[in-house]
Formats: C-alpha cells, sequence, structure tokens
C-alpha cells in the first residue's frame, strides 16, 4: 500500500473520532451532537462550514491555493440505526435502542481525515466539498440535502461516494460500473371482505383466503413476468390478519419490498402487482387497496467517474486488491439521488470478516445491520488516503 505517513500518523486520533460517535449513535435528521462534531472539527481545520441542508446534515468548503478549477464533491453518511446494539466494549453505544451498525461512524471519520489533511495541503485548483448527510437510513437525507440546494450552492463536476463491506477483504477495494445498488421500494396491501363466524364461512367473504393466493401470485411476476435476465427481487415480509380463532376477519394486511436495477423493470412488478392484487381479491369477492411506495432509486455508477476512481484505488493498493467488477447488491443507498444529479462513483472499501473487533463484541457476526457489527478501525488510513490521493488527482493543476 502506499498511504501518506502524516495520515498513518493521524490515523489513532481519527479512530478517537471514530467511536466516539459510535458511542453516542443518533437516528436519522436527529444527527445533533455528530453534527456539532463535525462541523467544529472542520471550523478548527479553517475549513468553511455549511449547516442546515436536509436538516441535519453539515457540508465543509475548502479551496485550492493553485487557484480556480473543478468543485469535487465527497460524501459521508452520519446517521445510526434503531438497533440494540450486542457489544460491550469501551465505545458501545450509550444510547438504548440506537447502534451503529452501519459503519456511517467510520464513513464520517474518514472523510474527516481527509479534510484535515487536505487543509493541510491546499496545493490543488478548484474546491473540495466535503458533505456529511444525514439520514441514509431511509430518510432520504440525500434527496433532502439536493432540495435544499446543495448542488446549486455547490455546483460540484463529480461527486464520490464510499461504503465499508464486510466479507471483502480487509482494505480491498471494489466497484462496477452501471448498476451497483438496487433500487428500494415497498408496497401495502389492505384486503377487504366481510368477517363472519369461522363456522359459516359460506356468509363471508374471507380476506385471509385471498391474501394467500395474492401472496403466491405475486412470486409470479418475478417467475413469469420479467426477463430471467433482469434481475428483481420481491418478497412479501408482513401479513397480519385475525384477532382470535373463530372469526373470519374483516381485512388482511399484507406488506414487503422490491429491488431492482432498472426503472423499466420497477414499472413492470409495480402494474402486475396491483393487477394480481385487484383481480385476486375481486375473484374472492374481496377488494384491494394497493400503495406502492418508491423509496431509493438505483444507485447507478458512472463509467468515466469509476475508471477514474479505480486508476486511484489501484496506485493506492494496488491493481490486485482493487475489484472492478464487483457483483452488484440487492441493498440500497441514497447516494443513487446524488448520481441521478452529478456524474460520480460510489465504492466499496473492505471491512474484512470481523477478526479485527475488540474483546467484548457480541456473538453474532460481523454484518452490515447486526447487533455485534463494529467498523473495523484498520480501514481508517486507506479510506482517507483514498479520500485524498482522489481529491488530489480530480484538481490537480
Amino acid at each position: 500500500m502506499r498511504l501518506l505517513p502524516e495520515i498513518i500518523d493521524s490515523a489513532s486520533a481519527i479512530q478517537e473520532i471514530r467511536r466516539n460517535i459510535h458511542a453516542h449513535p443518533e437516528l436519522r435528521f436527529e444527527e445533533n451532537r455528530t453534527s456539532d462534531l463535525v462541523a467544529e472539527a472542520l471550523s478548527s481545520w479553517g475549513i468553511t462550514v455549511y449547516r442546515g441542508l436536509g436538516k441535519t446534515g453539515v457540508v465543509g468548503k475548502l479551496d485550492g491555493d493553485l487557484g480556480p478549477g473543478k468543485m469535487v464533491g465527497l460524501r459521508a453518511d452520519m446517521d445510526a440505526l434503531p438497533l440494540q446494539e450486542h457489544n460491550n466494549f469501551e465505545h458501545t453505544s450509550k444510547n438504548p435502542g440506537k447502534m451503529h451498525a452501519c459503519g456511517h461512524d467510520g464513513h464520517t471519520a474518514m472523510l474527516l481525515g481527509a479534510a484535515q489533511y487536505l487543509s493541510n495541503h491546499r496545493d490543488f485548483t478548484g474546491a473540495v466539498i466535503f458533505i456529511f448527510q444525514p439520514a441514509e437510513e431511509g430518510g432520504a437525507g440525500a434527496q433532502e440535502m439536493i432540495n435544499d440546494g446543495l448542488f446549486k450552492q455547490f455546483p460540484c463536476d463529480a461527486v464520490f461516494g464510499l461504503h465499508n463491506w464486510p466479507g471483502l477483504a480487509e482494505g480491498h477495494f471494489g466497484v462496477t460500473s452501471g448498476p451497483m445498488m438496487a433500487s428500494s421500494n415497498t408496497f401495502e396491501i389492505t384486503i377487504r371482505g366481510k368477517g363472519g363466524h369461522a363456522a359459516l364461512p359460506h356468509n363471508s367473504a374471507d380476506p385471509v383466503l385471498a391474501g394467500a393466493q395474492v401472496v403466491q401470485a405475486l412470486q409470479s411476476i418475478i417467475t413469469r413476468n420479467k426477463r430471467p435476465v433482469d434481475a428483481a427481487v420481491l418478497s412479501v415480509t408482513q401479513f397480519h390478519a385475525g384477532e382470535t380463532s373463530n372469526v373470519i376477519p374483516d381485512s388482511a394486511f399484507i406488506g414487503g419490498t422490491v429491488r431492482t436495477f432498472t426503472l423499466e423493470v420497477l414499472d413492470l412488478i409495480e402494474q402486475r402487482l396491483r393487477e394480481i392484487s385487484h383481480n385476486v381479491s375481486s375473484a374472492f369477492d374481496c377488494k384491494a387497496e394497493v400503495s406502492f411506495a418508491r423509496n431509493y432509486p438505483p444507485l447507478i455508477n458512472h463509467d468515466k467517474e469509476v475508471s477514474f476512481a479505480s486508476e486511484v484505488m489501484s496506485e493506492l493498493v494496488g491493481a490486485q486488491s482493487v475489484n472492478t467488477s464487483i457483483d452488484p447488491t440487492m441493498g440500497a443507498e441514497d447516494f443513487a439521488f446524488m448520481l441521478l444529479e452529478k456524474p460520480g462513483c460510489y465504492v466499496f472499501l473492505g471491512n474484512g470478516d470481523g477478526d479485527h473487533r475488540s474483546v467484548g463484541h457480541g456473538m453474532g457476526p460481523c454484518h452490515l445491520h447486526n447487533p455485534s457489527y463494529d467498523f473495523n478501525d484498520a480501514l481508517i488510513p486507506v479510506g482517507v488516503s483514498y479520500w485524498v490521493k482522489l481529491a488530489q488527482r480530480y484538481l490537480e493543476k
């Protein structure tokens, strides 16, 4: 690895920041303490700070000393998850029911480390925009920052994002052009029938029976409507009906998620989901009410920026440690909204297999959104160096 000595020397201080954030997790749009910490650090390094975009978002602007040039955006997410942590090491969450189980504490700390280094080495043109985003976990904080004028106030030529990735070897990178993460969508189906005595079902219109048929029929969308080469997931995750054993209820509720890599496949699935829900319910003398919410679009990397970022990663850790055709994931990420506005690239940084965890970690695996997860602090100098080299290369004279 070709890590900068100054960054290696500062890694322990950035680790302290990371563990401080981990110990005080805040949920989406509640990142007040974290935002204060970020803003104070940026200000102390002479970086101009802007607050209020996306409610609790923080933006830092650092101008280079070599005159006008391009503007590059580097983004980190700050929010935690509503999860009770199972670890009991020193930096375990002090906020019950809240946990940094996705590594946003590490993402924030690494971008702060890059901001500190670049503030001391301003030998570049143009400007670096440090974007500390709230509410990635279901709050579409990226879109909220855009709605509040992020790219009007800071017209970036390109934006870049990074996420740690358990299971990928420690310090290795993964990226791919085109779709890299899926769209995230939810559906709710309420089937209304006619309740009655369970011993006299002929007097009722049973929404439970209708719902069971709908659940099975929905899977035919994946196997019989979309092309086999088009990846998609439709998962029914909720089915609620009734309150007791001898009463056929008036209604049944079905909920779930749909993930796709293209909007065309998503359009097809939504159309068929509505048709199946209404028509199957009607066949059982029931009526269906369908709600379909498109939450996050697919995250689609831009070819030019992927090529650029891949060169930076290869120079940093060696081409053998960079997978430029990593398999896309059906997980979702709201950095996708930024990539709809600006060209850019999102990459994975390997978090390893969990062996890095301190004594006192939970018994579960070190997977994202798991109560035994912990960010791998060995990634800090790698992630900081990546951000620094990427910004310097993008803004070189």
